[in-house]
């Protein structure tokens, strides 16, 4: 229904593998933190990964007891990826089926009884053997996701860093404040304290990025934020201003890009500019509550908005039409959306993450309770994790499962953050620098 106001009905749970914090947050009426069954299959539903329900209590080292100890506070979501239950030889496990591997549990006369099979007959074996060997290249694998990470230095930047990116086919970084953009190459992947490659001059002195993307084949970088214009910029050969995109708003909060490179959007203050890339013309000047303007996203031909008011809103990018609104009952800092299009999350001032899927009547929230100045949210291109960095710590969460993979303590505060395409590099800006971290698989 468009325009409809659509309250919370988000289930909630806690997240990151541990227990939740004490909150100083109030409770919202009429909202259960418990967590439910089908919250459960809701995220196991994520890229298609069966989710299973927690089984009975096991005993494991102290090492292993952080994520499989089940309490009221504490839902580990445990799931097996299709590809790890046909190499086992078990059916597709579906949702409430049990999941032990004990005899007690494998097929028998009666329930209960111990599996029993005479072995294969000659001729089985046979028609076995004469099975040709599946090739390595059709193979499907499960997406990897890192298990740590590693400090590899500090780029010193000079100024506020209030936007970054990093490039995965050449591992270009690029730093983002007042005045000016520096441009760092690969080098400083092996010696964080080497100079930048490049400086690209802000048109004026006092002109100031705050949001940056890079585009999908990583050639091309936008900016926005304090001047008057967004801003194309050729990265190669030698990075230079392609184009100024003359704006109608003063100040730029934030950037996104068609996943085809031809739609560019711009939030200001009360409107949304969607800019054809291609032609470099403005299509339209699309108001949008004022107070819901801080951050936009797009998926496919649907792009969202949020901010101050606390509701996210959905607009038809055809039509211009609102689609939804979702009051998420926090102030909206950011907007981000996993590689398949299929959800959208968006990080509150709470440091909770609420999720909602783009094309079904799907949304939970992830539980943490802690206010935070800023709240920056990015998906890692092969979509099996994304980071979440409140104040000064930033964390890696498997998807679906939100489990923690890797937690950063910087001694500043957390302004904006990158991983590159690859899945190999993460870049976080702050006060005066930014700081690059290698995956750890």
């Amino acid at each position: 229904m468009s325009g409809e106001k659509e309250e919370a009905s988000f289930r909630m749970f806690g997240a990151y593998g541990e227990p939740e914090e004490s909150s100083d947050v109030p409770e919202s009426s009429g909202v259960s933190s418990q967590p439910e069954p089908q919250v459960q299959q809701q995220l196991g539903s994520l890229y298609g990964v069966p989710w299973q329900p927690p089984g009975p209590l096991i005993q494991h080292s102290p090492a292993d007891q952080e994520t499989s100890m089940v309490t009221q506070h504490q839902w580990h979501l445990q799931g097996l990826g299709r590809s790890e239950l046909q190499a086992a030889g078990l059916p597709d496990a579906q949702p409430g089926e049990a999941a032990e591997s004990s005899p007690s549990f494998l097929l028998g006369s009666e329930v209960g009884q111990p599996y029993s099979s005479s072995s294969p007959s000659e001729e089985v074996l046979s028609l076995l053997r004469a099975i040709p060997p599946i090739p390595d290249e059709v193979v499907v694998r499960q997406k990897r996701a890192p298990q740590g990470s590693w400090k590899v230095g500090t780029l010193l930047h000079g100024k506020r860093v209030y936007a970054v990116a990093i490039s995965g086919s050449t591992h270009h970084v690029y730093t983002c404040g007042s005045g000016y953009i520096r441009v760092w190459d690969e080098s400083v992947l092996h010696a964080g304290d080497k100079a930048p490659r490049a400086q690209l001059d802000l048109q004026h002195p006092q002109d100031r990025v705050v949001t940056c993307k890079l585009f999908p084949d990583e050639r091309s970088l936008i900016t926005g934020g304090a001047s008057q214009a967004v801003t194309l910029w050729d990265l190669a050969p030698t990075p230079q201003v392609r184009a100024r995109l003359t704006s109608t708003g003063p100040t730029c909060y934030s950037l996104a890009v068609s996943s085809d490179a031809r739609i560019c959007l711009a939030c200001f203050h009360g409107f949304v500019e969607i800019w054809d890339l291609q032609n470099q013309i403005l299509i339209r000047k699309h108001e949008v509550p004022v107070y819901g303007s801080r951050c936009v996203d797009i998926t496919g031909n649907i792009f969202w908005t949020g901010g101050e008011d606390t509701t996210l809103y959905s607009w038809d990018l055809r039509s211009y039409q609102r689609l939804h609104q979702h009051n998420l009952q926090n102030e909206i800092l950011s907007i981000t959306h996993d590689p398949g299009e299929e959800w959208v999350l968006a990080g509150l001032r709470t440091g909770d993450i609420a999720f909602l899927h783009t094309r079904r009547n799907e949304q939970f929230k992830a539980v943490m309770k802690k206010y935070t100045r800023h709240h920056s949210l990015k998906f890692a291109s092969c979509g099996s994790y994304f980071v979440t960095a409140i104040d000064t710590r930033l964390s890696g969460l498997e998807a679906p499962s939100l489990q923690k993979l890797f937690q950063i303590e910087e001694s500043s505060g957390i302004l904006c953050c990158d991983v590159s395409s690859d899945n190999q590099y993460l870049v976080m800006g702050s006060n005066s620098s930014a700081t690059i971290y290698q995956l750890l698989y």
